[in-house]
């Protein structure tokens, strides 16, 4: 057994007494401050105060765990809900953000960066949140320009820029499209938009009016004309002068509804895709200065002249008989449309990327107002700035170069300013073999 010293025995005396009083000064502190914890916490201990606090966060957690499986629960149903749910659903929370939307959505020009733009619907869906039930109502938006890009309108409408006036900034032309807007309320937090768009029932209702309207008309022409020579034929005693001027109106309009019927025909043709091979491969000036001279007897008629110049060496994929009509009737288009002594213009070059051929035909005529534009290319439509060399029309011209470009994987854009003419462009695809 160690030897126990008599200094030993008084260090661990002193530490024992300093144990002690550490003990008993930590007492007296407890003493004191007890009573004003226990009036802050309404006579509950801090071990109970701790618990308590511990539980109100396990809970808030707890419950905020269950409110995210909520919204996933929610965003689920909502994605199947939208999954069966025709047209262009739009899904927005009680901040008035977007959660969910079809990309139709905002090609309509209804929603842009998680949010409703269009003013009426979103009136719509904080009307519904705060009152419930449903709402419906039609409406026409238009297409944003980002959506309406096409290869070759950037050149062409910088080009025109730098020749228009300042204040005439060349731009594509929006189509407005024709919806059936149905807001309701799914739960408290979201507010669901059905957009039903029936632009393409609009469009067949007009051009069905239109064919009413313009080639209805110009059928029955000819009837009466005939009907005029044989009444003229009958009478006895009438002078020849006025029977040959009967003889040639039924000469005109039988020509014209020769003409009419020949531009349906080629219409019909121009629905059916062209498909590349090494048959039909055309050299784009060559079917421009064609379609030149099919229109110079028109030009010659009112002393008007027609300019071709180009690049000679763009070659494309294509039916010469469709993309010639093409060509021909915007230059057609272009001398009815232009005063007398005018020049049009046709021009032909590559775009800046190098993959397509653009054609350009220019006036300097009346022009077309903006409003009217987003028309002109649909069938039997025809605007109000008609004068006596177009009265006869009927609407189809514009339409087949529009078929054409689209059989032909390319596209037509316009510019014009009424009293600073227009600019019809066709931009067709390059042979792969060339643009490369």
């Amino acid at each position: 057994m160690p030897h126990i010293t008599t200094t030993t025995i008084i260090a661990v005396a002193f530490v024992l007494l300093a144990i002690g009083a550490v003990i008993g000064v930590g007492l007296l502190i407890a003493d004191m401050v007890m009573p004003l914890v226990q009036s802050a916490t309404h006579g509950e201990s801090l071990r109970d105060r701790f618990s308590e606090r511990f539980a109100r966060l396990r809970k808030r957690h707890d419950d905020e765990d269950d409110d995210d499986e909520d919204a996933d629960d929610l965003e689920e149903s909502t994605a199947a809900l939208l999954s069966m749910l025709p047209g262009a659903p739009v899904v927005v929370d009680e901040s008035d953000e977007v959660v969910r939307a079809s990309p139709a959505a905002y090609r309509l020009g209804v929603v842009d960066d998680d949010v409703i733009v269009e003013p009426r619907i979103a009136q719509a869906v904080r009307t519904v949140r705060e009152q419930g039930g449903k709402t419906m109502f039609e409406l026409t938006t238009m297409t944003p320009q980002r959506f309406l890009h096409m290869a070759g309108a950037d050149d062409d409408a910088q080009e025109n820029a730098e020749s228009a006036d300042a204040h005439a900034t060349p731009v594509a032309v929006s189509r407005p499209n024709w919806l059936r807007v149905t807001v309701g309320r799914i739960s408290e937090r979201f507010v669901i938009v059905l957009l039903d768009d029936v632009s393409e029932r609009v469009r067949f209702a007009q051009v069905r009016d239109d064919f009413i309207a313009n080639v209805s008309e110009q059928l029955v022409k000819p009837s009466a004309e005939l009907q005029r020579l044989a009444a003229s034929l009958e009478r006895a005693g009438l002078k020849d002068a006025r029977i040959a001027q009967d003889a040639r109106n039924v000469r005109r309009t039988i020509a014209y509804i020769d003409h009419m019927v020949k531009d349906l025909l080629l219409l019909i043709k121009a629905q059916e895709q062209v498909t590349p091979t090494d048959g039909n491969r055309l050299n784009v000036l060559s079917e421009a200065r064609a379609a030149a001279e099919v229109a110079q007897p028109l030009a010659q008629e009112r002393g008007q002249r027609i300019a071709v110049s180009g690049s000679d060496e763009l070659v494309v994929h294509g039916e010469s008989g469709q993309i010639r009509a093409a060509i021909d009737k915007l230059i057609e288009n272009a001398l009815e449309y232009s005063p007398d002594g005018a020049m049009v213009s046709v021009d032909v070059k590559p775009d800046r990327a190098g993959r397509h051929a653009v054609v350009r035909v220019i006036d300097r005529g009346t022009g077309i107002p903006l409003g009217e534009q987003q028309r002109i290319f649909e069938r039997f439509y025809r605007g109000a700035n008609q004068n006596e060399h177009t009265a006869d029309g009927v609407g189809l011209g514009l339409a087949i170069v529009k078929h054409v470009a689209l059989t032909h994987q390319g596209s037509v854009h316009v510019w014009s300013r009424p009293g600073q003419g227009s600019t019809f462009t066709l931009v067709l695809p390059l042979d792969p073999t060339q643009a490369d």
